[in-house]
């Protein structure tokens, strides 16, 4: 398995290491629920090293992402970032990811760790004119601390005022005793919080001076375990459940990250034909009536026929109760619909809701 920088960090934090996608990562510390309740009321810190990043530059670069994402780069100033999607021509999702804007010729991509490889070898088959792509993802160490506390921690490591920094922008070369960072206002926890990229070998020093500071604010490291509670409440997608080659981003309800107004993109007149034909199936959200937790991949059932499956289910910490997301048939999807999960060969009563199923803590 690979390791990130911060590897010997949680095995001395008696992380629990686990294969996610042929990384060794921490699936838990203390343990998912503790770890999830942190980032909720104070802060946890994640390592994400294990994410990919790609830079896109040249005078093309602009026009080259406008022609390989959904989302409209163009409009974005120097510094913010976009989040959206990367389709095949028949409109499945080759990955969600993050577009950091230094400039029209400079851009930074945040793609997921699994996808990372077959992502850089996407953009590089479709490069045009003055466009140059390279995966940086070794020379990174990225970190993220999330949570209501995470602006007063990271605060006391940096002279810049972070209240400064937006939702979605960033501002790089911050100095955290002498090492230059990228500190950026996104996350995957539906906090507020911030991710820091850097260079790699300044993973375990950064991680130490993070935890140090958040001590006296209940910082704690968190897992992947905690990671996937906290996305799922706040109903954000994970490429292999929600979405994938076989989902469309407005199958997924990211129908916002769609632009079809702005000239031709890869993927486009599918998704087109697709708005204007109407769904046929879509992302919903669903909580359990009777005892028992959806998993991924558990089938959907209603009217005595199968609907659909379960992308990822859980027990909520913030909620108390078992909740789940489906891509099921476009009728069954309305608040209030009785929907039935099959678990161990087994119908069990469920109903549909409203997500997202926490209230996103954004600082707008």
């Amino acid at each position: 398995m690979k390791t990130t920088p911060l590897y010997e960090k949680h095995l001395g934090l008696k992380g629990k290491i686990i294969d996610f996608g042929g990384w060794a990562l921490p699936v838990e510390y203390s343990g998912i629920i503790s770890e999830h309740e942190a980032v909720r009321n104070a802060a946890g810190l994640f390592d994400v090293s294990h994410m990919g990043e790609i830079t896109v530059k040249g005078e093309d670069a602009e026009k080259y992402l406008q022609m390989v994402v959904t989302n409209d780069i163009s409009v974005l100033s120097d510094n913010q970032i976009a989040y959206t999607a990367m389709c095949y021509p028949d409109g499945g999702i080759v990955d969600d990811l993050l577009v950091y804007k230094y400039s029209r010729e400079d851009y930074l991509l945040v793609v997921n760790a699994s996808n990372a490889d077959k992502d850089y070898e996407w953009l590089k088959n479709h490069v045009f004119g003055d466009t140059s792509v390279e995966n940086v993802s070794a020379y990174y160490a990225q970190l993220a601390i999330q949570g209501p506390e995470a602006q007063t921690i990271l605060q006391k490591l940096v002279k810049e005022k972070l209240s400064e920094i937006e939702f979605y922008h960033f501002k790089d070369n911050i100095e955290i005793d002498g090492v230059k960072v990228l500190v950026s206002r996104t996350g995957y926890t539906g906090e507020d919080g911030f991710e820091l990229y850097f260079a790699s070998e300044y993973g375990p020093k950064i991680w130490d001076l993070l935890l140090e500071s958040g001590s006296d604010e209940g910082l704690v490291p968190a897992g992947l375990g905690a990671r996937d509670t906290l996305r799922f409440e706040a109903a954000l997608p994970l490429y292999g459940q929600e979405i994938d080659k076989d989902i469309t981003p407005l199958e997924a309800g990211l129908g916002f990250f769609v632009k079809l107004a702005k000239d031709d993109f890869i993927g486009k007149d599918v998704l087109a034909a697709q708005k204007a034909d109407g769904l046929k199936r879509k992302v919903a959200g669903f909580e359990m009536v009777e005892r028992g937790i959806p998993r991924s991949h558990y089938d959907v059932y209603a009217d005595e026929k199968k609907i659909g499956y379960v992308t990822t289910g859980s027990y909520s910490p913030t909620l108390k109760k078992n909740i789940g997301l489906a891509l099921i048939d476009a009728e069954y999807t309305k608040e209030g619909t009785d929907i039935e999960i099959s678990i161990r060969n087994k119908n069990v009563k469920a109903k549909i809701i409203k997500k997202p199923f926490y209230t996103k803590k954004y600082k707008k």
